[in-house]
């Protein structure tokens, strides 16, 4: 049970939560508030290079500028020239939203903050120099880097997902062409087909995506094609969030339409048959295959030597998020090792550029950074117009050197609802404001 009044809950929903529960709504121990205050006008702090502009690296430039009254010189480099959002990205697969809403502008951060931004990709880094060099731009030289890379996927963990095969068996997990690719697919299949989905074992990107996905499709079907269905290949053993009530929803609403199937680990496609294969050798065939492979961080991760947990994931200490492999690197968002209970969300990255920001701030200022709450909501629409939730708030614990849950902080929805469902496209509104303008 919540400790926060419901009232103020539902308030904290429909502003997207993210500064709300860790900033503005004065939680104890927060020193975010702090980092605003440091900074003083005039005095030049140091120059930190950001490699990333997703959820997590355009929050950690935005607030490294504003919390230092622009005491401190960003440079942001990011390849890509708009930012397309993952979250709602579902959306767009059932038919609820627009794919032109996902994409936003970088603009703001450079008028509104003057992060200097640079389109690039980075080719290497010299920690030892601190020096990042890119493939079109230049060399950049820093006192601090944070490094946002979100993930890749190990396309090697599925046998026959070679490259051929992934032009057209698609993943659509990071948000764009493949969305709309995607949709084309769905759209394209006659009454009477099946799309199979296919869940790699946790950790990934956004632990109840694919369920959302899975119920986005199943109401498509639903409404449009209802001899159709949608069948979920679990490689865990159930589903990893919000299982009652997304088991509840295909219950009562999908029923006859969408399958789940827990513990169906996909190792195998033919691309030709449209055949996969499990680990126990069961076999299953769709028109449309959706493949989640493995996740792992990004290989600019790799590059820069983060990488120290399972040969997957970044290690972090929790106070600064800077790496506990290289000095002066701080790392955000889907490359971490998680902490127990702390999901990879764009919600988790707004925080993790937030705490980071914060640290480096104090660090700058001849400082020792200060432990922050971070909080993380995750909205799923699993129809047109209702949502469930999942909502929780982390404090750094001294003993265990990780954030844990702040016990009866968090919850999840008692239903689906249509209330949710405006919370939900709220949420999206505030964080794409919150992250890039």
């Amino acid at each position: 049970m919540s400790r926060f009044n419901p009232d103020r809950r539902r308030l904290l929903h429909a502003l997207g939560a993210s500064a709300a529960l860790a900033g503005a709504a004065g939680i104890p121990g927060s020193s975010f508030a702090a980092a605003a205050a440091a900074g003083k006008p005039g005095k030049k702090l140091g120059r930190v290079v950001v490699i990333g502009a997703g959820f997590g690296g355009a929050t950690a430039a935005k607030y490294l500028r504003k919390w230092s009254n622009g005491a401190i010189e960003v440079t942001l480099i990011e390849r890509n020239k708009q930012f397309i959002s993952c979250p709602a990205s579902n959306e767009v697969l059932g038919g609820n939203r627009a794919y032109d809403s996902l994409v936003h502008s970088y603009d703001g951060l450079r008028k509104n903050w003057g992060i200097r931004l640079v389109h690039a990709s980075v080719t290497g880094i010299d920690a030892d120099r601190r020096r990042v060099r890119t493939d079109s731009a230049g060399d950049f030289e820093y006192d601090r880097l944070v490094l946002s890379p979100g993930f890749d996927f190990i396309y090697s963990g599925i046998e026959g997902y070679d490259a051929k095969a992934q032009e057209t068996i698609l993943h659509a997990w990071k948000a764009g062409p493949q969305t709309l690719a995607l949709r084309k697919q769905l759209e394209d299949l006659p009454d009477g087909g099946t799309y199979v989905l296919s869940v790699p074992k946790a950790p990934y990107r956004c632990p109840p995506g694919p369920y959302e996905r899975a119920s986005q499709i199943a109401w498509y079907f639903k409404t449009h094609k209802p001899r159709s269905k949608v069948i979920v290949l679990d490689a865990n053993d159930k589903v990893i969030s919000k299982e009652k009530l997304f088991l509840g929803v295909w219950e009562s609403d999908y029923k006859g339409i969408l399958e789940y199937r827990p513990g169906w680990n996909v190792v195998a496609v033919d691309a030709v048959t449209n055949i996969v294969t499990s680990e126990l050798g069961d076999k299953e065939r769709g028109e449309v295959l959706n493949l989640l492979p493995p996740q792992r961080a990004a290989d600019i991760a790799r590059v820069a030597g983060v990488v120290n947990v399972n040969d997957r994931w970044a290690d972090v200490d929790w106070i600064s998020l800077e790496s506990t492999a290289v000095k002066n690197i701080h790392i955000l968002g889907d490359a971490l090792q998680a902490a127990p209970l702390m999901p990879k969300s764009g919600h988790m990255a707004n925080q993790h550029g937030k705490a980071a920001a914060a640290a480096i701030v104090e660090i700058l200022s001849g400082r020792e950074p200060q432990p922050t709450l971070m909080a993380n909501t995750c909205y799923s629409l699993v129809d047109d117009k209702r949502a469930i939730h999942v909502d929780s708030v982390h404090r750094y614990n001294p003993e265990k050197k990780v954030p844990l849950v702040v016990e009866g902080s968090g919850g999840v929805s008692k239903e689906a609802s249509v209330e949710e469902g405006l919370y939900t496209r709220a949420w999206a509104t505030s964080i794409w404001k919150d992250s890039l303008s």
